[in-house]
């Protein structure tokens, strides 16, 4: 490509709206340009990095056996209602109605179209397995879009979805899917980490998520540096204490904190450790179901430690964070000086570290105040329920026993889930097995974010003078940069012919021939992050030698031009 026949729309700054690197460089590169909240137009050079994930993601799934096919983005309610997901779903889910009415949804995914599909199409074992995939646009009606392309609205999505006539065989496929995902992250040059994960919304039994490794990623992944333990920090389990608890040795005593209300500040005002006081959290149990009693409870932390909601909830069962006029009904204390001692018949759960505490410090129900030398038991009432619900943190160990957690952030690209019947049974996806009898199929479910990659490769890779992109998803593998280029004969030849060897051997390649001074064109060509950059001028051609320079390289080289192309397809592997 040259650059006289391309569009190329760069800017200095990026708007003051941009928030996090990744939407900056994105903005500032012109690879995008917004359309409304959370809603981009892919121009030109953003688009040719997304169709070189897409082609990636593709072969792979290929190469896995997955077919692909294209289904409708503008679904029917009939399904959503099918499948219990039109209440469920939320205010996400972007509803409209046709000329005629009639309710539909403009899909963000497509578990319910793609059953509709198969328990229409599929009705015997010997049909079984089928993995159908697709990459598509999506739209989820974020309630505040943000950070560019890593939470719009508007979204490219690779989504795919497997059929089985066992669990054994579904195990089979998303082994598969593991090993396939493995592959596509480890080709587009990013450093990632698959973690085991909750299934959350979509449902199912097993989930892992792929994360492209990012200081700026929202989500908290523990790891085991000594095995092969990773998980998302929402479901990591945090082991319970190899100690008990030790007996009282001090009396209780109620002592004045006042101003006090976090842990750290009452533990810095009595001089003790910040593990030796207790954080109790007020939560309203909902229930389920219509017209469920609502109740207050406690959770009591570590005061070190912060709370997990998802495994909370999977112990609990729904909950909600208590408003500060329930506490006040229930207990006769604002927040902030709550604690177990005393309150009656409320439900006290209580992480594993806090049932192994003794002489520990916690709120006195009584603003102003807290109580020291608590014990369960004679001071506090032993917990209703005791299990894991904290976050885990660096230094626990591992659960599998091989070495300590460490915690790192990640932005999750890639999501796959065993489905098992969530979907197929609401919507009565069924086959007649060996027997002729008929059976609920098994389900698959594997998800990778097309767009979502392209600003998390940025977010991991950048500099001060721009984006750095793995080579196999760069605009472009090679820029040349001719000096002169519409004023010398000789810079103008030797550029073409150097163009035209690269691009007969497979290279991707953008020569610049603009009639921009060369700081603008190394700027720009640094911006885009282009990972090789070779520069023609009349002195270098002179002693029969182009500058080369790789986007991470601190300092240019002079290479003989006898030899430049040669180095180059070396470099790329062609």
């Amino acid at each position: 490509m040259r650059s006289s026949r391309f569009f190329l729309s760069t800017l200095k700054e990026a708007p003051s709206d941009a928030e996090i690197v990744s939407h900056q460089l994105m903005l500032r590169a012109g690879m995008i340009k917004r359309l409304a909240g959370g809603i981009y137009t892919w121009m030109p050079v953003g688009l040719r990095v997304v169709r070189k994930v897409e082609a990636i993601i593709r072969q792979e799934m290929d190469r896995a056996k997955a077919i692909e096919l294209s289904m409708p983005a503008v679904q029917p309610a009939e399904l959503w209602q099918e499948s219990g997901r039109w209440d469920k779903y939320g205010p996400e889910l972007l509803r409209c109605k046709d000329r005629h009415q009639r309710d539909f949804v403009i899909g963000p995914t497509h578990e319910e179209v793609i059953t509709d599909v198969v328990r229409k199409e599929v009705k015997s074992y010997r049909q079984l397995p089928l993995h159908f995939y697709q990459i598509q646009v999506k739209f989820r009606d974020e309630i505040r879009p943000r950070f560019g392309v890593m939470r719009g609205r508007e979204f490219v999505m690779k989504d795919g979805y497997s059929f089985h006539s066992s669990f054994a065989d579904l195990q089979r496929e998303y082994r598969v899917m593991f090993d396939t995902y493995t592959r596509i992250f480890t080709r587009l040059g990013l450093q990632f980490r698959a973690v085991a994960a909750d299934t959350g919304s979509i449902g199912g039994t097993g989930s892992h998520e792929f994360h492209v490794l990012a200081d700026s990623g929202e989500d908290g992944l523990a790891y085991c540096p000594d095995s092969d333990y990773a998980a998302n920090v929402e479901l990591a389990t945090a082991l319970p204490p190899a100690a008990s608890r030790p007996p009282a040795a001090e009396t209780m005593q109620k002592v004045a904190t006042p101003g006090r209300t976090r842990c750290e500040d009452v533990a810095e005002f009595l001089g003790l450790p910040l593990t030796r006081t207790v954080k109790a959290i007020a939560i309203i149990m909902t229930g389920e179901g219509e017209g469920a009693a609502e109740r207050l409870a406690l959770v009591l932390l570590r005061g070190d430690h912060n709370l997990n909601e998802i495994k909370t909830q999977k112990i609990v069962g729904e909950f909600r964070f208590a408003r500060d006029d329930e506490i006040v009904t229930a207990l006769g204390c604002s927040p902030g000086y709550l604690g177990s001692v005393a309150i009656g018949d409320v439900p006290v759960f209580a992480d594993r570290d806090v049932a192994v505490m003794s002489d520990f410090v916690c709120g006195a129900n009584d603003a102003g105040y807290h109580l020291t030398g608590v014990n369960f038991g004679r001071d506090a009432k032993e917990p209703t329920q005791v299990a894991d619900f904290r976050n885990v943190v660096n230094g626990d160990l591992s659960p599998d026993g091989r070495g300590r957690l460490e915690l790192c952030r990640g932005i999750e690209v890639g999501h796959i889930f065993q489905l098992r019947t969530k979907y197929a049974e609401a919507l009565k996806c069924c086959f007649l097995d060996e027997g002729g009898q008929s059976r609920v199929m098994e389900m698959g479910c594997y998800g990778i974010g097309v767009t979502r990659i392209v600003g998390a490769a940025i977010e991991q890779g950048h500099d001060e003078r721009g984006i750095i992109f793995p080579v196999a998803i760069a605009p472009f593998a090679v820029c040349i940069v001719p000096m002169g280029y519409t004023k010398s004969q000789t810079v103008r030849e030797a550029a073409d012919a150097l163009y035209s060897e690269l691009l007969a051997a497979g290279i991707d390649v953008l020569l610049d021939d603009r009639p921009e001074r060369p700081g603008v064109m190394f700027a720009e060509m640094e911006l885009l992050g282009i990972p090789h950059r070779v520069v023609v001028g009349e002195r270098g051609l002179a002693r029969g030698e182009l500058e080369y320079k790789g986007r991470l390289d601190a300092e240019a080289q002079m290479l003989p031009v006898t030899t430049i192309a040669q180095f180059l397809k070396e470099r790329l592997c062609v």
